[in-house]
């Protein structure tokens, strides 16, 4: 087999599994996962099939958000270990011809950083305050927000500082946590900054960035108020199609004046040139929140960013119409600027598809559920939905996205005591919204070990659910039918039967009760049929090459996705 990393345009259709540092593997027993876990863990990914790893941040933090408040972007926080260790896991994962692609958090800082900290000691108007959007505020004495924002964490967006003789001074925004500055991307110095740290990452061999809010980085002139249409759910914030039913020719009027904005593009056009400046073909992946799809696709121009997370395709529910319609918007609006479309189903943000899938009640995405929620999911019901939108995913044709564990079938864990809860949106909504740590509990890998194999000792820093021993790694490795045997089949006959780099063809999935709910394609020489419905329906003839669920004779159940040979 030719090696992943000397592939030309490798990223087109590449299966990148996403790490979460804290939650992944720890080897120092601390309860926290760190790099050196992730080096000796990365064997097992390699022989899941994955072509990629993205590792969430890992940087110098204060951890008020998780790692995504970064106080220096080009050193190793201690909790996770040392650049030693991550050049350790970097070489152990070429070895293993799987690509390392990092996290990049342009929006904001942590107000940790230097840079703020600088800001907030230098006079308003100083070249130091222009790193960051430092604002004087409304009413009589300034003591309004400058303006309506809200925070995506709730809250305002506004934080007003003190000045060295104790009088309140001016205002800086924070479209996140108020530990989390926006940086001014308007400035030059902010830019360059930026530029010298791409280099440095790239120079210790990472084959590309994921960015953070890469919608973000520009806000409209003047920051003016702003009202959603409706109230907003998802963690990209008011103003996409998951927030509001509004007709796709309206949304780019109602879209947020920080969200989106068409300077964020010049910004990517030169990071693309530095990045084809180094061999190896390195990539920038966008985490943007844009709709409709053919504006999303404006930030994989052939000059820009390589990648951008398909989010309307996580947010559409397991029934056939929608998902053939987003399917198509997808492959039609980035096939026009020459850019594959990408598949994901769950990150760290969002709740966990295997419970996502099966919720009774409105989708509360970015919100978390907790043993509060209206609507728990229903447990045997998401895992089922869950593999057979998982094996239709891989089926189609680009890129697709796996989130740590849900190889292994991890529901979200809902019954979190309140105490342990780390999330910002926990505290700044006053517990109103759970927040994502549920998505983000550390992994089983081993079910007779202390933690279940994440470390050495039996400590973890969110606190796993006492009924995960099945889930582990050891107890489905090989196993018949299990998750991860499921995952590992389907990832080798996707690279065997080269569906990543196919073209789809939909098929007639025939008649009678029940076929409307079925989607059925073609890729290649497979294809494959997806009963999104709640009755079995006939099995179409042919070898089977995989199916997400037990087959009923001559009958395709309800809930389940099979591979067939053409």
């Amino acid at each position: 087999m030719t090696s992943v990393l000397l592939n030309s345009q490798w990223w087109r259709s590449a299966v990148i599994y996403q790490i979460y540092p804290r939650s992944f593997a720890d080897a120092n027993g601390d309860g926290m996962g760190d790099l050196r876990g992730i080096r000796d863990r990365l064997p097992a990914l390699a022989e899941l099939g994955i072509d990629a790893v993205w590792l969430s941040p890992f940087y110098t933090s204060p951890q008020r958000d998780a790692g995504y408040d970064v106080a220096d972007y080009c050193d190793v926080d201690p909790l996770f270990g040392t650049l030693d260790d991550f050049d350790s896991m970097t070489a152990r994962a070429h070895e293993l011809d799987l690509r390392v692609i990092v996290d990049l958090v342009p929006n904001h800082s942590s107000s940790d950083h230097r840079w703020f900290q600088e800001a907030l000691a230098a006079a308003p108007g100083s070249d130091e305050r222009a790193r960051y959007i430092f604002r004087d505020g409304g009413g009589e004495n300034g003591e309004l927000p400058p303006n309506n924002w809200d925070s995506v964490f709730g809250g305002k967006a506004w934080t007003r500082t003190e000045n060295p003789d104790g009088t309140p001074g001016q205002w800086y925004l924070h479209l996140f946590d108020s530990t989390q500055p926006d940086l001014d991307w308007n400035s030059a110095w902010v830019r360059r900054q930026f530029e010298d740290v791409l280099r440095f990452w790239l120079d210790r061999g990472v084959d590309g960035f994921r960015v953070d809010v890469a919608h973000g980085m520009i806000k409209a002139d003047g920051l003016p108020d702003w009202t959603p249409p409706v109230a907003g759910g998802s963690m990209g914030g008011a103003g996409t199609a998951a927030d509001a039913d509004i007709a796709a020719d309206d949304l780019a009027a109602s879209r947020a004046p920080f969200w989106a904005q068409d300077g964020v593009h010049e910004i990517y056009r030169e990071w693309r040139e530095i990045l084809n400046s180094y061999a190896g073909e390195r990539i920038l992946a966008a985490e943007a929140w844009v709709d409709p799809l053919t504006d999303m696709a404006n930030w994989v121009r052939p000059d820009e960013m390589h990648q951008a997370f398909n989010f309307p395709y996580l947010e559409t529910p397991w029934a056939a119409e929608p998902l053939r319609a987003v399917i198509d918007a997808s492959i039609s609006a980035f096939s026009a600027v020459d850019a594959p479309s990408t598949w994901v189903l769950s990150n760290h943000d969002v709740v966990r598809h295997a419970s996502r899938l099966a919720l009774t009640a409105a989708n509360p995405q970015g919100h978390g559920i907790g043993p509060n929620s209206a609507g728990l999911p229903i447990p045997e019901l998401g895992l089922r939905r869950a593999r057979a939108a998982t094996a239709l995913m891989l089926a189609l044709p680009g890129s697709a996205y796996i989130y740590q564990g849900e190889e292994l079938g991890l529901p979200e864990v809902i019954d979190l005591p309140d105490e342990a809860r780390e999330d910002p949106t926990w505290f700044r909504t006053n517990g109103e919204r759970y927040g994502r740590d549920g998505c983000r509990v550390p992994i089983p890998w081993e079910s007779d070990s202390p933690a279940y194999g994440f470390g050495p000792s039996d400590a973890t820093w969110l606190p796993q659910p006492a009924d995960w021993a099945p889930l582990a790694r050891d107890a489905q490795r090989n196993v018949r039918n299990s998750t991860l045997t499921m995952y590992t089949r389907a990832l080798a006959l996707r690279r065997a039967h080269e569906l990543g780099t196919g073209e789809l063809e939909w098929l007639d999935a025939g008649t009678g009760t029940g076929a409307n709910k079925v989607l059925a394609l073609r890729n290649g020489d497979v294809l494959v049929y997806a009963n999104t419905g709640d009755i079995a329906v006939p099995l179409p003839a042919g070898e089977v090459l995989l199916s997400s669920g037990a087959l009923g004779g001559e009958e395709l159940p309800a809930d389940t996705t099979v591979w067939l040979r053409a």
